[in-house]
């Protein structure tokens, strides 16, 4: 009764604190059952429905189908499995014996039980990514598209052969085609086939269900599957399986010994390999044996080993290195058999005699012979140290080269899960890693060839590390000393990955073996040279014996040659001595007693040996190691024993429970040690005992564990032995100097629990599955003492939390992307387990209880069936919450069982988290995963194994526990909401594990209940200071919940949205008794479908949720930076790829369902519109198709500007590439899966405004997936799209503060090698060169698929997009919205015909499209022009296709179109013009168009109007007949352009040409000038393609004004020659030839006011990129009027604003080096291979500072490529060519620069740097030439030739060459080029002078030039040779005194410059300003006498009376006269110009 009360009394008051603590939580943090509110906004969180409860009142019941499985989760959705551990050897690890000690009985139980849960989890993004290998899976058997694209880059090939071969044709030589020739040639070409059904008539209902039904052929179901996976950088909710808990294992290496050969062989040789690391100064492999003696050898051992075991005849080892490092040696020992002499003696025969010579030491050999067999019999079982000698590693590592090895797991790095990109990630490298792989190295054989004799005083490990360190060395003291000369071959290779016949360390087979008779290969034990973090997966106890030094210096009598001899005791009669010492080689495979090698003659020996033992399971205190010494009779002597004991000593192995391991230093007896020695240590002096050395220590030795049984750890220890203690209930027990009883127990343990944080963390790892067990079971099952029970449950929890807490801190590396430690992740998978069988009360006997657990444990995972075994598994956990669910208790000890057995570990779990405080809270929070997930392992298990999986999840938890969940949620969410600006890591860290949580709950619990938990969890959100972080938070946290595997059933998929009748609304007002399979088209409105309304957030509460995120992320006013955007939109494209891929899900009404909770999103994209990427601009630049090189203008749609945009403005695009795509593709798979009946009911609700928003986004989305072609795929690298896009990202995240260490940890450590960073432990399948497992570079077959994929998700995208178009043209149908939607519907459709798109989809848009134009003819016809002339320009392109079905299909549409027109209006004259302009623009700009194609088609459309039988008797077919013939007149100029596609020059002319023959065709004209000003503006000739702007611009000026007499429009022309003078030539030709109110005439989109601005602005751009800011003002002159007029003060400011800018830049560029606008060229062509060009001379304008050298390369280069190097040939000078001398069979180029030419008149009106470069027509050249026919003589001999060009027309024009039309020549006489010469040196002077800002290194430059004494004959010797004497000429007098006033006006600026230098010069420069000063007076004292002498007769004094002649005043008439004709003939020629 007593016992009962205190139970009662204990559990009743635990109930009541953690009540108190409930409701204290529920008060600070609120409940989740939340106040219901009216008019929910986004912001806030709307209350779900009750799941439970609506999904039991809407059971889908009998009905079957595919939609059943959307009501409720599956049946087998839990489900308990059985799963065996896969044991790696054939025989099971396990102990010998029957009975077992505790600890090894749990080591067997956590060895043999690996448990883990699972659902569909499958299904789930969280356990299923979408990486890029399950993406190129799903995109297997695509079937490959035909696109133009590639099959025009096929053909180019070709073309490209073909053009190579063309020759240069004249413009003579391609005359326009006669009409007769043309009708000749289209009549014998082939028509495509024709369509059958194109001349039927079909109603529209009939067209729209046929069409409908063909679009739905073919269809690929999985748009998303074609689509790029999502990002796995976003994908938060990756949650890897851990990886399984296995032994650990490092690089591993295969040594295998060949042979061993000695000069003389006489005895056997016995060998050992280990590995030792010499910078750890450690030991890291045990021993391995081996022996390469011959059978003869082996033959004089026989005695002494009768039985030989197969596993010592091991040859070869594997090696396992964990820390690979450049300070690793696989070291050899060799050991003969014990004789008598020291080492050197033994070693000597070795050393000096071989087997040759034999014949010389032919006694001597046999003698030793004969020793060695004596010693072999006598002596075998001993041996004695020989040689040594070390391999180091890293020579044979890198010596022998790298190997990459084909692992099937190589590139886990990039596709694996987590784990395996971090698997065993958590140990530092050594820095000589990278050249230490020891796992892909090539394999060596190696012959070593030398040893060294060992040194019997140096044998310790200390000395070998010391000589292991001096082998490094370059002069190593080794390498002197004489070796013993030996062949050792043994060969060192990577280990095979599951090698055959290994044997385990203890000796087990590992799989797999097949024949167990075959030489094994032994499996090394690894010891670490650093802790390895990695639990016990397999039952290990071995024991290392290693003695060390014996000091017997002071023992009496003969002990020299001494032996120990090392004994596993099991008590003290020798008889227990235990087999457990494994042997070495060539023996039997375990004795009972092992010998160290003995060292002769030495009292003091030390020793290497090592002593490997298998430990007994059941150790007692009786368990020892027994050392004997033995004095060994090397000699035999008569009555001399063969071994002589002469000492004792022994180490207890078990103490107070504890097994004893380290170094010993023990004191030895003399004497044998008495009766029950073993329970006491040596150090015990035990009386009338006799000691060596009076009791001192003189034997050393270590012994040291590899068990997985003791844990050689005082805290773990202590833990474990007081955990024993109560299990077995063995009171009283010695600890220590402590006695356990009943009264202390609960004190100690609970100390020993606190004690457990000081335990070695590599320790508590290695035993971690058994603490965590242990812990446990003491929260679930507490113990009873004496009555009681003890409470351990917050002991327990709190040291928990504090373990898992270290293990995390100190494993950094060992994290999953959820800082998740794998060690704990894979403990609660694969081994935690509910304890099933809680501990019995003890008897009063005192026999210890048996401690059940069944030997296999059930496993939560999904099947098909629940297994027959499950009830057996079950056991009778009973809720402490439900007392009547448990029998009545028929007495005391009863009840304690059942309180005892009642806690369940989560309730605990839960509870103990709730009331914890400080800092087990805060260590419960820093790895809150871990207690979630075990508490989820708990429920789940627990839900089995007590039968409540089968009950209504409502009934399935205690309220309390429920109660405690609520709380506990609660807290944390207040957490993550107020810690995130403190700890981000952590809060990171504790969001995602929340998030994991709730998901999992979700599976157990009440869905609604956990609904509300969500919903909790976002009230503690709108507190928040920081949104940006918070909404990542919160971001992530959705999709983690979302990542459900039953994402789709929790959302109700099927349940119809009602309005509700309250504001929250309940079950039963929101639904009807009815099915839930009832039609969607209920009577509610279905607009609340498409918006996030509160019935749709309400019912789809998980898709509410994620898409309001989206929404309000999305928002322009919101703060949604970019990693937000792409986050939000991450997620929904996540959750839709998972959809495409999920089996459940292939059917369509299951899809059109699943759509259902999408739709709001399409909306959502509609408003974020403006802020999309424009993809519009992308396509163009990859495609060669005609799109947006028309010109375009304000307002005017061209090649399909969207019509809200156009209007409204585009806003800067504030989502990324990227996202944008991500998002459209969202967009698109709604469309795809949705209803179309339900889409067509909301798109009729829609504004105008609205539909206009969604063909926008249409739009958009088709030139967002257009195809780019398999060239441009080749091109582009696959990385460098997001490149740019994730460093802004990151760089955001960093200012905003919003990205966590760990993120950051995580992102740097995918970014490099998952390996390249510390903490990091080798991984043998990644290399150490591989660090990038991103392949960058693609294989030809990866860029063909990608191209298929590519094309694929094209087609799949534009056919959604023209199924919606469909949808919307229905809508129309039926409402009054024809005009304002059909034009965008069909700009939308021409947008898609104008890309890149595949047969297929052009198949499909041609008969949308001639359904368009069927039902809505009036569209085109009767209304805007613009789309007519689009459509005419679309089909005609695709009527050139070289894809035959698709010319099929365009002529068809042509021709129907030509119909259409002809029947509307009796002549179809606007099809004929916009198809004939349409034609011109084409075979101006395509580039891929191709005229033989085009006559196809041409010829088809006539076939199909010859057999219309309906219009066979109208004017019709004769109409088109005509039409057809003229446009393949027109192709026979494409055919001429083509030849001329690579001659820039000439393609511009015959484009001028063709423009010129259109003079009388005014809107054909003006399609070729725009051609031009494309062509111009692609090589970047921004000033030509301006004047074509301006010619176009012009012509529509000059027939505007003849439809009108508008004031403030240009009155033609005549307005722009003020912009250029040959502007004039677009005159119009007379009223009575051309009628502008002719129809089809004038009638393009340029044609109008509008049309003219938008010429005009495209001008002013194109002046503005040609640097021409001066045109830019004329050209608004003549816009500015038009804005004025039409009160447009927007525009006005905006033209002013410009201007105000064109005028700055003019003045800041005033002197005009800042603007270059030409080079100028004069070219002649000469030889009759230029044919018309012959004898021709052209001034060509080149870029600027284009050099001479370049344009003659490039004409020299283009040519020579036409007609052969050896043909073409350039002039080197400027003289005439005399074409008499040239070769016929050659073609001359010569090339001269010229300088624009001014008269004197005209430099006064060209002011300005632009004045002088603008409107040229004048150039000129000069040419240097002597009268004897040399080019240069001396001065008076020097003539030179000005030749002066005047072109056609003024440059710029709409061509870059213009012809020469004049050429004027002036000779100038020597003196006269000498005057010119000193003009230009005084200029300079000048400039130089008074240049502001000065520049004093270009005025003493000058200067230099002008006066310096090395230049002082320059204009000295001008002077001396013409000024000396009078010329004897007359006519030279003047020329005469001109030079003497150049030369006065030269020393004068000299002077000049002298006094401006030296007010710039400093000190430094003083004498070099004298020199020139200096310089300057020579000069002027020499020119002096020359300069002052005039000519007389040009000086005669006039008469006194100052009155003049008659001759003089008529001379001076004259002259006035002559100056007068000058002037006029320059106004004249002006004028003429």
């Amino acid at each position: 009764a007593e016992l009962y009360s205190t139970v009662s009394c204990l559990s009743v008051s635990v109930r009541t604190v953690a009540a108190e603590v409930r409701k204290q939580v529920s008060r600070e943090y609120g409940s989740p059952q939340l106040s219901k509110k009216r008019g929910v906004p986004l912001t806030e969180v709307v209350e779900p429905v009750d799941y439970e409860e609506y999904v039991s009142s809407h059971a889908p019941g009998e009905e079957p189908g595919p939609l059943r499985q959307l009501m409720e989760f599956p049946p087998d959705d839990l489900e308990l499995l059985l799963q065996d551990r896969e044991c790696t050897t054939l025989e099971p690890p396990l102990p010998e014996e029957d009975t077992f000690d505790p600890r090894v009985r749990d080591a067997l139980i956590e060895d043999n039980v690996f448990c883990h849960v699972c659902r569909y989890q499958r299904y789930s993004t969280s356990h299923t990514p979408h990486n890029s290998e399950r993406q190129r899976e799903r995109q297997r058997g695509l079937v490959k598209q035909t696109f133009e694209l590639d099959e025009a880059a096929a053909t180019d090939r070709q073309d490209d052969q073909d053009d190579a071969k063309r020759r240069s044709v004249s413009l003579d030589d391609t005359p326009r085609g006669s009409w007769a020739s043309s009708i000749f040639d289209l009549k014998n070409s082939s028509p495509d086939a024709l369509l059958p059904s194109v001349l039927e008539r079909t109603a529209a209902e009939d067209m729209d269900r046929r069409n409908a039904e063909a679009r739905l052929q073919g269809r690929h179901s999985d748009l998303l599957g074609l689509f790029p996976p999502p990002d796995e950088d976003e994908a938060v909710e990756r949650c890897s399986v851990p990886e399984v808990p296995k032994e650990h294992c490092g690089q591993r290496i295969m040594v295998k010994c060949l042979s061993l050969k000695f000069e003389i062989e006489i005895e056997p040789i016995f060998g050992t390999l280990a590995l030792y690391d010499v910078k750890e100064k450690k030991k890291i492999s045990e021993d391995f044996h081996f022996d390469l003696n011959s059978d003869q050898m082996k033959g004089l051992l026989r005695l002494h080993t009768p039985h030989t075991a197969i596993s010592t005849l091991a040859r070869s080892a594997i090696f396992s290195i964990t820390y690979p490092s450049a300070d690793i040696f696989l070291v050899i020992k060799l050991e003969k058999v014990l004789q008598q002499g020291d080492i050197g003696e033994s070693c000597e025969p070795y050393m000096v005699m071989k087997e040759s010579d034999s014949s010389k030491h032919k006694e001597k050999l046999e003698k030793l012979r004969l020793q060695a067999e004596t010693s072999c019999s006598r002596l075998g079982r001993y041996r004695m140290p020989f040689a040594w000698t070390a391999i180091h590693l890293v020579n044979i590592v890198s010596s022998v080269g790298g190997l990459d090895r084909s692992d099937p797991d190589s590139d886990s790095g990039s596709h694996g899960t987590w784990n395996e990109r971090k698997k065993k990630g958590f140990e530092r490298l050594s820095v000589g890693e990278d050249m230490c792989n020891f796992a892909t190295f090539r394999p060596a054989t190696l012959t070593v060839t030398n040893f060294f004799k060992q040194e019997g005083d140096r044998l310790s490990d200390e000395d070998l590390y010391k000589f292991l360190a001096d082998m490094r060395r370059p002069s190593s003291v080794l390498r002197r000393l004489r070796p013993v000369t030996a062949q050792l071959k043994i060969d060192i290779s990577p280990a095979p990955d599951s090698p055959h016949y290994c044997l385990s360390p203890e000796l087990l087979h590992v799989k797999p073996y097949p024949d167990l008779r075959v030489r094994p290969t032994k499996e090394v034990l690894e010891f670490p040279a650093r802790y390895v973090y990695t639990p016990h997966t397999t039952y290990r106890n071995l024991l290392y014996i290693y003695p060390q030094s014996l000091n017997f210096s002071s023992r009496q009598g003969s002990v020299r040659n001494i032996a120990v001899k090392v004994q596993f005791m099991a008590g003290e009669d020798p008889s227990l001595s235990m087999p457990v010492i494994f042997g070495k080689s060539s023996c039997a495979e375990f004795f009972t007693e092992a010998y160290s090698p003995v060292i002769y003659h030495d009292k003091s020996p030390e020793f290497y040996e090592e002593v490997k033992m298998k430990i007994p399971a059941d150790l007692t205190d009786n368990h020892h190691l027994l050392f004997t010494f033995y004095h060994i009779s090397c000699q035999p002597k008569q009555n001399t024993p063969l071994e002589t004991p002469v000492g004792y000593t022994w180490i207890p192995l078990m103490q107070h429970g504890r097994l004893r391991t380290g170094s010993f230093s023990l004191p030895v007896s003399v004497e044998k040690p008495p009766p029950s020695y073993s329970v006491l240590t040596p150090d015990v002096s035990l009386p009338g005992m006799k000691w060596v050395d009076n009791h001192k220590q003189v034997f050393n030795v270590e012994v040291t564990a590899a068990s997985s049984v003791h844990t050689q750890d005082p805290h773990l220890d202590k833990f474990f032995t007081l955990c024993y203690v109560l299990e077995e209930y063995s009171f009283p027990f010695r600890l220590k100097d402590c006695i356990i009883s009943e009264a202390n127990v609960e004190g100690e343990l609970k100390a020993s629990m606190t004690g457990l944080r000081g335990a070695l963390l590599d320790t508590c790892v290695r035993f971690l599955h058994q603490l965590l067990s242990k812990l446990i079971l003491l929260i679930v099952h507490p113990p009873v003492i004496a009555g009681q029970i003890v409470n351990l449950g917050r002991a327990a929890f709190e040291a928990m939390s504090l373990l898992v807490n270290q293990i995390h801190k100190n494993l950094e590396g060992n994290q999953d992307q959820h800082g998740r430690n794998n060690l704990l992740a894979s403990y609660i998978h694969y081994c935690f387990h509910l304890p099933t069988c809680p501990p019995l009360l003890p008897d009063p006997g005192g026999a210890t209880p048996a401690y059940e657990l069944p030997i296999q444990y059930a496993t939560l995972s999904r099947a098909t069936t629940r297994p027959s075994t499950l009830h057996l598994a079950r056991s009778k956990s009973i809720s402490n919450s439900n007392p009547d669910l448990a029998s009545t208790p028929t007495s005391p000890d009863e009840e304690v069982q059942r309180i005892i057995g009642s806690k369940l570990l989560h309730e605990e779990l839960a509870l103990q988290w709730v009331v914890s405080t400080s800092t087990v809270r805060e260590a419960a929070l820093q790895q809150a995963w871990f207690f979630f997930q075990l508490m989820t392992k708990s429920m789940s298990h627990h839900l089995f194994l007590s039968s409540r999986i089968d009950l209504p999840r409502r009934q399935r938890f205690p309220d309390r526990f429920v109660d405690d969940i609520a709380a506990l949620v609660g807290a944390i969410s207040a957490d993550v909401a107020g810690r995130y600006h403190k700890d981000v890591e952590l809060v990171e860290r504790l969001n995602s594990s929340l998030a994991f949580f709730l998901n999992d709950l979700l599976s157990l619990m009440d869905r609604g209940f956990v609904f509300n938990l969500i919903r909790s969890y976002y009230k503690q959100f709108h507190t928040a200071q920081n949104p940006s972080s918070l909404t990542a938070l919160r971001m992530d946290f959705t999709r983690i919940v979302c990542s459900h595997e039953h994402y789709v059933t929790l959302n109700l998929p099927c349940s119809t949205l009602s309005p509700p009748a309250s504001p929250s609304p309940s079950t039963s007002s929101t639904t009807s008794q009815g099915s839930a399979f009832s039609s969607m088209h209920q009577d509610q409105g279905v607009a609340s479908m498409f918006e996030l309304s509160v019935p749709f957030r309400q019912q789809h509460f998980l898709s509410g949720l994620l898409l309001t995120e989206l929404s309000l992320i999305l928002e322009p006013d919101g703060e949604g930076v970019f990693f937000l955007h792409k986050k939000a939109i991450s997620a929904v494209h996540s959750l839709m790829c998972s959809h495409d891929a999920d089996p459940r899900y292939t059917d369509p009404q299951v899809r059109t369902h699943i759509a259902q909770l999408y739709l709001p999103l399409i909306p959502i994209v509609m408003d974020t519109l403006p802020q999309l990427h424009d993809f519009t601009e992308m396509a163009s630049k990859f495609l060669g198709v005609v799109k947006k090189k028309t010109l375009k203008s304000p307002g005017i749609h061209l090649g399909g500007l969207r019509s809200s945009l156009s209007q409204t403005g585009r806003q800067c695009s504030s989502l990324s590439a990227e996202c944008s795509r991500t998002l459209l593709v969202s967009f698109l798979w709604v469309l795809k899966n949705a209803d179309a009946a339900l889409l067509e009911s909301w798109v009729s609700d829609l504004s105008v405004l609205q539909i206009n928003r969604l063909l926008d986004l249409l739009h958009l989305s088709v030139s967002c997936f257009e195809y780019k072609g398999k060239k441009a795929l080749e091109r582009i690298n696959s990385l460098t799209f997001k490149k740019s896009q994730d460093m802004k990202a990151r760089l955001e995240e960093a200012i905003l503060g919003t990205i966590g260490a760990r993120q950051e940890m995580v992102r740097r450590c995918r970014e490099r090698s998952p390996y390249g960073n510390e903490n990091v432990r080798w991984r043998k399948n990644v290399t150490h060169w591989k660090q990038n497992t991103d392949r960058v570079d693609k294989t030809k077959a990866e860029t063909e698929q990608e191209s298929v994929v590519d094309g694929n998700l094209a087609t799949e995208a534009s056919l959604v997009v023209l199924d919606t178009l469909e949808i919307i043209v229905k809508t129309v149908l039926v409402s009054e919205l024809k005009e304002s939607v059909l034009g965008g519907v069909l700009r939308v459709l021409l947008h898609s015909m104008a890309g890149s798109q595949s047969a297929l989809f052009l198949q499909h848009c041609f008969t949308t499209q001639r359904g368009l134009v069927f039902k809505f003819p009036e569209m085109l016809f009767e209304e805007d022009t613009e789309l007519c002339a689009d459509l005419c320009l679309r089909l005609l392109r695709h009527c050139s296709s070289s894809v035959g079905s698709v010319r099929s299909q365009a002529s068809a549409s042509l021709y129907l179109l030509m119909r259409q027109n002809f029947e509307i209006g009796n002549n179809f004259a606007r099809v004929k013009m916009q198809v004939t302009m349409s034609l011109s623009s084409l075979v101006g700009t395509s580039q891929n168009f191709n005229e033989e194609h085009l006559r196809r088609s041409l010829k088809t459309i006539l076939t199909y109007a010859e057999e219309d039988l309906e219009l066979r008797d109208s004017p019709f077919p004769e109409q088109v007949q005509d039409l057809v013939f003229n446009l393949h007149m027109i192709l026979t100029d494409t055919v001429k352009m083509k030849e001329h596609q690579q001659d820039p020059e000439m393609l511009i002319d015959l484009m001028y040409r063709i423009a010129k023959g259109y003079q009388n065709s005014p809107d054909l004209r003006l399609t070729w000038l725009q051609n031009m000003a494309g062509k111009h503006s692609e090589r970047g000739n921004h000033a030509e393609a301006a004047h074509c702007l301006v010619h176009s611009a012009a012509l529509v000026a000059e027939y505007l004004n003849m439809l009108e007499d508008c004031r403030y429009l240009p009155i033609g022309c005549v307005t722009f020659q003020h912009i250029s003078s040959n502007v004039l030539e677009e005159s119009a030709v007379s009223d009575d030839i051309l009628s502008p109110e002719e129809e089809g005439i004038c009638a393009g989109k340029y044609f109008s006011e509008l049309g003219l601005v938008g010429l005009l602005e495209q001008a002013a751009n194109s002046f503005h990129m040609a640097s021409m800011y001066e045109a830019i003002n004329e050209v608004y002159k003549i816009l500015l009027p038009v804005h004025e007029a039409n009160r447009d003060f927007k525009k006005l400011a905006t033209v002013h604003g410009k201007l105000q800018d064109t005028f700055n830049k003019i003045y800041n560029q005033s002197s005009g080096w800042e603007r270059m606008f030409g080079t100028y060229f004069r070219v002649g062509f000469y030889g009759c291979r230029f044919g018309d060009l012959d004898e021709q001379e052209f001034v060509y304008k080149e870029p600027s500072i284009t050099k001479l050298a370049e344009i003659s390369y490039r004409l020299e280069e283009f040519y020579a490529e036409r007609f052969g190097d050896d043909v073409v040939e350039i002039i080197k000078d400027s003289n005439h060519v005399d074409k008499n001398k040239l070769d016929p069979n050659k073609a001359y180029l010569q090339i001269t620069y010229v300088e624009p030419f001014f008269d004197t008149y005209e430099l006064k009106e060209r002011i300005t740097y632009f004045d002088k470069n603008y409107n040229l027509r004048t150039f000129m050249y000069c040419t240097p030439f002597t009268l004897d026919g040399r080019a240069h003589g001396d001065l008076h001999e020097q003539y030179k030739r000005k030749s002066i060009l005047t072109t056609s027309h003024a440059f710029p024009y709409i061509k870059t060459r213009i012809n020469v039309i004049h050429k004027e020549e002036i000779i100038l006489v020597p003196m006269e080029v000498a005057i010119e010469d000193m003009q230009k040196k005084t200029q300079e002077l000048a400039f130089a002078t008074h240049q502001e800002p000065a520049d004093a290194k270009m005025l003493q430059m000058v200067l230099q030039g002008s006066v310096g004494t090395t230049v002082n004959q320059g204009p000295l010797e001008v002077a001396q040779v013409f000024l000396s004497d009078i010329p004897d000429d007359p006519k030279l007098y003047r020329h005469h005194n001109k030079l003497r006033l150049c030369f006065k006006d030269f020393t004068k600026r000299c002077e000049d410059a002298l006094r401006k230098n030296k007010t710039l010069i400093g000190p430094d420069q003083k004498d070099y300003h004298k020199e020139m000063e200096r310089n300057y007076n020579k000069l002027k004292e020499s020119l002096g006498p020359l300069i002052t002498r005039k000519i007389p007769q040009l000086y005669r004094t006039l008469p006194a009376t100052g009155l003049q002649s008659a001759t003089q005043r008529l001379q001076i008439l004259l002259v006035t006269c002559t100056y007068l004709a000058g002037v006029i003939a320059g106004v004249a020629k002006c004028l003429s110009s």
